[in-house]
């Protein structure tokens, strides 16, 4: 028996990425002192600088646009001193920049610089130079102090746990970003890779500076003797605006891992539903598919999911885990299959729910196959609550199984995967509600069938045979890091959408609990993948059959909110009510919040508070720039919520016009600051656009983000207003116009549709509003529509 030897070794590597790397200079060490200068201890580009203090065996980091030091004492733990500088080529990020040092038991660490990237890359190659395996638990590459040039006491953390204080922030995994909330000026440190380990970071204060150490956590990797292996990757990077480096730290991951977004549209889930929940019935899901066809599918409602209940097994420790077929006494006795087809029928996509990663290790049907099990250390299976028992999914029997049943319920007619239970790949312990860092004692098991592949590498194959199994057109809907944030990171670039929280209301937060969730996320939604809050409960009572947890919303007002999150800040679109059920203004607020606009969205008060309540998106593809606020009272009691534009990101020098969507009336011009008091859990969704010398478009009936999505382009010429708006047939499409008194007193001349006019028709309505007008097209199909609006120019008014 090999005795195994426990090292810990620093730092992080952009695995397989570097392709080439030349010396440009000779070896210096720490007693070369005669022989030191900056240039060979420094490298630079556009955004940072680089220089090793070859006495104390750290470095430092400047900021260019900051023209200041904002890295001090990098540690790159166990560095002997000896340094050599070149250049470096990576497959990924091109040609850079490299500061190469030593470590004890003959690695090294690597600080890269790369032209077009704000960030330093922080690299580590361990070598085992003895004779036997040795197992690593964990590495503690490198520590930094921040320095924002102000005390660390006003300094914030933001990480999956939360916005903290620097220390009582118990640790982020992937990320954290150091910020100072009055400027946004900020750190952002995050693990640009998790493919064998699972990157961690930590903050404290010392001296005063805010302390950062990066870690990993493996569990068991184990180096085999005489070999090397670069580990992951850490990146650094000052900004001026601390939200932009969280959004430039999702696209550097997004160019690591060559993602490319797959297309959403909005979910039905049936679990949350309070008739026909869990995973509903045949007769029920047909019955819901064919009201969506009628009612919301235009709209934006795209997928009917079928939940927890459907499949076949024992009653064990949590779901049913017979996945490759269906418990003849639920729901669908006739099989999965007419029901996908009945779905595909009205023009919908077929989505199912299963457990890829988990079986019952008690189930008769595994009792010739207990080596299909990851096992604990103490020789028992690695079952834990509601989880169930963890595959080992670096056996090759277990590798085909899954393939084998994903292909199933694929050629079933499922085109959607809603993949729950996710952290059971990890084969680690269920810390559900996982936010922050907890110990979750990873490791705690004995080595898998391969011992040379770590648990985050075991997990992140058994996702990619998965999508070798069905191919690219199924959609992964990956679910929950909550249960365990180790699939996080692990999950990243091979799941298109990840819900990013619990289940609704299980951390007692109502409507709240997504939210958080998606604000402190929200610069990986749109990057990296879609963020899934859960459903928005729409419904005014009435709870769930198979969640107590999940119960009726309350008042229009309060139901307006969720619904109105998502769809401005652009994250994934998710109902579980009985549709049917529904009264006509519920529905109504599906219908103006399902589709997803393509804009950028950022909460401006991200930094301030735990949960941002104002949020900014913007679009400017159609060649005019569309903007909307949203301003949302998570408290349950009243809140005046504003904010300056210079803040919002906005022109202090501009006045703007503002219409209220859910009030359905224009507000006071809008300049140098806005505010106002929402009554307790509610929300204003304001379209603003900036006065000009004309009438412009503000707002449209069709979506809260009023003209981001349909309207596909305007145009002011020869003192006609024009446009193409993207019209749903049946719909009440309405242009809110401002300015009528800007630059002249403008009259509407003449109203008109170019082109087909089949169908189509266009009124002016009677003008109640001082300097607006409403313009009401409707068409009997769904499609582009060419208006033309001519106006009348009388006497100059408010130059």
């Amino acid at each position: 028996m090999r005795k195994l030897f426990f090292i810990v070794v620093v730092l992080i590597a952009l695995p397989y990425a570097v392709v080439n790397a030349k010396l440009l200079s000779t070896n210096y060490t720490a007693d070369n002192k005669a022989g030191f200068s900056e240039s060979r201890y420094s490298i630079s580009n556009s955004f940072i600088t680089v220089v090793f203090n070859p006495n104390t065996k750290t470095l430092e980091v400047r900021s260019t646009s900051a023209k200041k030091i904002f890295l001090k004492n990098v540690v790159p733990n166990g560095a002997t001193g000896t340094i050599r500088k070149g250049e470096v080529t990576s497959a990924v990020f091109g040609k850079g920049r490299v500061l190469t040092i030593t470590t004890a038991n003959g690695g090294s660490i690597s600080f890269t610089l790369y032209p077009l990237q704000p960030f330093l890359f922080v690299t580590q190659t361990i070598k085992n130079e003895s004779n036997n395996d040795v197992d690593l638990e964990k590495l503690n590459p490198v520590s930094f102090l921040v320095d924002l040039g102000k005390p660390a006491t006003i300094l914030k953390t933001l990480g999956t746990g939360g916005l903290l204080d620097p220390d009582k922030n118990s640790g982020s995994y992937v990320f954290l970003t150091t910020v100072d909330p009055t400027t946004r000026n900020g750190v952002v440190t995050g693990w640009l890779t998790n493919e064998k380990g699972s990157g961690v970071v930590f903050s404290g204060v010392d001296n005063n500076l805010v302390e950062i150490k990066a870690q990993i956590d493996y569990g068991h990797f184990r180096l085999p003797a005489g070999k090397s292996e670069a580990t992951e990757t850490l990146v650094i990077g000052y900004f001026d605006d601390a939200r932009l480096g969280e959004e430039q730290f999702a696209d550097a991951i997004a160019k690591q891992q060559n993602i490319k977004l797959k297309a959403r549209s909005a979910v039905y889930c049936t679990w949350y539903s309070e008739k026909n929940g869990g995973a509903g019935s045949e007769p029920s899901t047909i019955e819901l598919a064919k009201f969506i066809k009628n009612t919301l599918q235009p709209f934006g409602l795209g997928v009917v999911q079928i939940d927890d209940q459907w499949q076949d097994g024992g009653q064990y420790n949590g779901p049913h885990r017979r996945f490759d077929r269906v418990d003849p006494k639920g729901g669908y006795p006739n099989g999965m299959t007419p029901t996908a087809i009945a779905v595909k029928k009205e023009g919908l996509t077929a989505g199912i729910w299963w457990m890829p990663f988990a079986r019952n290790h008690q189930d008769p049907e595994y009792k010739d196959r207990q080596n299909w099990f990851a096992y604990r250390k103490n020789g028992k299976p690695f079952e834990t609550q509601w989880g169930g028992t963890s595959l080992d999914l670096t056996n090759p029997e277990v590798q085909s199984h899954i393939a084998y049943v994903a292909k199933k319920m694929h050629n079933w007619g499922y085109n959607y995967f809603k993949m729950d239970g996710l952290y059971t790949g990890t084969v680690t312990e269920q810390v559900y509600i996982n936010d922050g860092y907890k110990n979750d004692s990873i490791g705690n098991n004995r080595p898998l069938f391969n011992p040379l592949k770590t648990q985050i590498e075991a997990f992140r194959d058994g996702l990619k045979i998965l999508r070798n199994a069905v191919g690219g057109d199924v959609f992964f809907s990956g679910c929950c890091v909550s249960q365990n944030m180790r699939s996080f990171g692990a999950s990243i670039g091979l799941v298109n959408s990840m819900r990013i929280g619990p289940d609704f209301n299980h951390d007692g937060q109502t409507i709240r609990t997504g939210a958080i969730r998606a604000s402190r996320l929200y610069f990986l939604n749109g990057r990296v993948w879609w963020n899934d809050p859960d459903p928005s409960m729409i419904r005014e009572n009435g709870t769930s059959s198979a969640d107590g947890g999940s119960a009726g919303i309350g008042s229009l007002t309060r139901a307006r909110m969720l619904p109105s999150f998502v769809a401005v800040s652009g994250q994934f679109f998710l109902s579980s009510d009985w549709l049917p059920s529904l009264p006509a203004d519920r529905i109504e607020i599906m219908k103006r919040c399902m589709a997803s606009h393509r804009g950028i969205a950022r909460p401006v008060d991200a930094f301030d508070k735990t949960l941002p309540s104002i949020w900014i998106a913007n679009d400017q593809r159609s060649g005019t720039q569309r903007i909307v606020i949203g301003l949302f009272n998570w408290d349950t009691v009243t809140q005046n919520i504003g904010s300056t534009l210079r803040r919002a990101g906005l022109n202090d020098k501009t006045s703007y016009h503002a219409f209220d969507f859910w009030e359905n009336k224009p507000l006071p011009d809008i300049s140098g600051s806005y505010a106002g008091d929402l009554p307790a859990e509610s929300c204003k969704i304001i379209a603003v656009r900036a006065k000009l010398n004309h009438p412009v478009v503000v707002s449209t009936s069709q979506h809260v983000t009023q003209g981001m999505i349909d309207l596909l382009k305007e145009e002011w010429k020869n003192q006609a207003l024009s446009g193409i708006s993207k019209l749903i047939a049946g719909d009440n499409y309405e242009l809110r116009i401002a300015g009528l008194n800007d630059g002249g007193s403008w009259k509407i001349n003449e109203a008109t549709i170019i082109g087909n006019k089949d169908g189509v028709s266009i009124e002016v309505l009677p003008q109640t509003e001082n300097g607006w007008l409403r313009i009401a097209i409707k068409s009997q199909k769904s499609q582009p529509i060419k208006w033309q609006l001519r106006f009348n120019k009388g006497n100059t008014q408010n130059q």
